[in-house]
């Protein structure tokens, strides 16, 4: 005898299935179904009771109403505790349903087609989450499953415990709640309402989080038009929670640069960043921007990594790299390089402008994206006016230092950096740390451009930066001191540009 007596059916994914189905049938089990999903049950020779015939009402609206009504929900509501509920379902002739399998209509998979607003309005599940919601508030007598994957313990068990059921229900609520969430942001996406939910697909559970004594699982977004989830890995071992914290890093301040472009990071700063005419020349100019901190670093690229690139990359040990392709060449010479993670991601110079959430105890928050303008004839000049090869490297710098962690300063020329000081409680900290690091790894530097983050409290980091023999400064504004850091910026003979806009990554 079967250990499930009344099944109610309806999936868009139908993975599985009859091999879990047909076991149960063939030992008593009923089944009820609709469209698609009976037709494959019926071409596996099982009879199935259409939901028609289960309600004694025609599916009308071109299927838009089929399972809602009581011959349907009576089922899934009753409780075993309840006589008159029992007694209701004698009187109208029907049997409690003690299995439900349910998925809901692809409405993802349609976004993803860039379908018109009226399919995709018809891709909105109705019945669907209301089966699943009936369903799981009835977990103590229904089992209620959404996902395949339950499909091969369901079918060892010979005992579903309240237990299991719980967690199966639980499962389909969160199941109905990331569909809804996915739907109210694909109609409005640019839209904080009072209540906000988040969707997500489970990529894969990760070995740990930041460290070794935390538990982590890296999801993708339901409706994410483009994400890491794309690229492919082509050698080396699966990826870690640091490793996508910083190769979504490295991707920002990538994406943010012009021409052929590398980016390294080390703990989810910006360890190195350059721009250069070719591919190998900004990857060299890359890892020499600071040679000490890019060991055991991660490296993003734009254009697909060719030979000199693939040797130059190879030479120290990283973590990761990420570009749009590889060359069969290059490919050969990381080969001999196999704990080194080898991405592939086609699509990945395209943005993903959805807010960026961060959890805070008992809530999250929710933001914007920053957006990196690039240089801005709006922007107020301060002294002489900067050649293009100086307004070039400006606008580097300013790229370069909204990737990192605030205080942050980024020093850079011919675009590539030189100097970079972040996550300092001060600012002072911040240029001292990145004058440094230039000093350290480029004395030759002749013409060099500064950037910060946010606006200089006080003269003293602009009277630092003269002694480095930095002469142009690019930073928001916006102090109270501004006048007395301007006129002291004169008297040094140090051009500010001011921009009006800080960016602060925290």
């Amino acid at each position: 005898m079967s250990k499930f007596k009344n099944a109610l059916i309806s999936v868009s994914d139908k993975t599985g299935l009859v091999d879990f189905i047909k076991p149960l049938y063939e030992q008593g089990m009923r089944l009820v179904s609709t469209g698609g999903t009976a037709r494959t049950l019926r071409e596996a020779g099982m009879r199935v009771i259409d939901v028609s015939e289960q309600t004694g009402f025609p599916e009308v609206m071109d299927g838009r109403v089929k399972t809602l009504h009581p011959n349907i929900h009576m089922p899934l509501l009753a409780r075993d505790s309840h006589p008159e509920d029992m007694r209701l379902l004698q009187e109208n002739d029907l049997e409690p349903f003690d299995l439900i399998i349910v998925n809901l209509y692809p409405f993802e998979q349609t976004l993803a087609t860039r379908a018109s607003q009226a399919d995709l309005i018809e891709n909105i599940d109705i019945g669907g989450p209301s089966l699943l919601r009936g369903a799981s508030k009835n977990f103590e007598r229904i089992t209620v499953v959404v996902d395949p994957e339950d499909y091969a313990y369901l079918a060892q068990t010979d005992y579903i415990s309240l237990d299991d059921r719980q967690r199966l229900a639980a499962k389909a609520f969160a199941h109905v709640s990331s569909y809804d969430a996915m739907i109210s942001q694909a109609l409005a996406p640019q839209q904080l309402f009072p209540n906000f939910s988040l969707g997500g697909t489970r990529i894969q559970a990760l070995r740990y989080g930041e460290n070794p004594h935390q538990k982590a699982s890296w999801y993708k977004r339901r409706g994410a038009q483009a994400g890491w989830h794309e690229a492919k890995i082509l050698q080396g071992k699966e990826l870690s929670y640091n490793n996508l914290l910083d190769l979504e890093s490295a991707l920002q301040l990538v994406r943010d640069l012009d021409g052929p472009s590398a980016v390294a990071v080390k703990h989810n700063n910006p360890c190195g960043a350059a721009t250069a005419e070719t591919l190998d020349a900004a990857v060299e100019k890359c890892l020499t921007s600071d040679p000490v901190s890019v060991f055991g670093g991660i490296v993003a690229v734009n254009q697909p990594v060719t030979v000199g690139a693939a040797e130059a990359l190879a030479k120290i040990f990283l973590e990761c790299v990420v570009a749009p392709s590889y060359s069969p060449e290059a490919l050969q010479i990381f080969a001999k390089k196999k704990n080194v993670r080898l991405l592939e991601w086609k699509g990945m110079g395209i943005r993903d402008d959805f807010w960026r959430i961060q959890t805070i105890q008992g809530g999250f928050l929710i933001q914007e994206p920053d957006h990196v303008h690039l240089w801005n004839p709006e922007w107020k000049i301060h002294g002489a006016a900067p050649s293009p090869q100086v307004r070039s490297d400006l606008s580097f710098a300013w790229a370069a230092v909204a990737a990192l962690k605030s205080n942050a300063i980024a020093i850079a020329e011919n675009k590539q950096t030189l100097g970079l000081g972040m996550g300092q409680t001060n600012r002072v900290d911040s240029v001292e740390l990145a004058i440094g690091r230039m000093r350290k790894f480029h004395p030759q530097a002749s013409t060099p451009v500064l950037a910060s983050d946010a606006f200089f409290p006080f003269p003293d980091s602009i009277e630092l930066i003269h002694q480095a023999g930095i002469r142009w400064v690019i930073q928001p504004g916006g102090s109270m001191r501004d006048e007395e850091v301007l006129g002291r910026a004169k008297d040094l003979g140090v051009n500010l540009i001011l921009t009006g806009q800080r960016h602060f990554r925290h």
